[in-house]
């Protein structure tokens, strides 16, 4: 019964080493929201150039962030934030792009 006294630390989707990570937190939060406006603008055809270029930064940022990523929780909510990102870009690509109808 000595296990049921001691929590499970290992193995947890979500498990931390502990230590603050400032800047790979800031870059989550950051490719999140990125995803999360160029997916929803990617729906919207007049808002092409919103969608494909946050899509564009989310990707990138996400793309840093996958690199400097220390724990587990980190790399989940990039995974989500990429594929936000990636998917609002292809979107806002095939509805006008990162220059279409501005340059002409």
């Amino acid at each position: 019964m000595a296990q049921a006294l001691r929590p499970n630390t290992v193995g947890g989707l979500f498990a931390t080493d502990g230590k603050p990570h400032p800047l790979q937190d800031t870059l989550l939060a950051v490719t999140l929201v990125l995803g999360v406006t160029a997916f929803v603008t990617g729906f919207f055809d007049s808002l092409h150039l919103l969608s494909s270029w946050t899509g564009l930064v989310g990707v990138l940022t996400g793309a840093y962030g996958q690199w400097i990523s220390v724990t587990t929780r980190e790399r989940f909510g990039l995974i989500l934030g990429l594929g936000a990102s990636a998917v609002g870009f292809f979107l806002g690509m095939a509805h006008g792009g990162l220059f279409g109808g501005v340059i002409g």
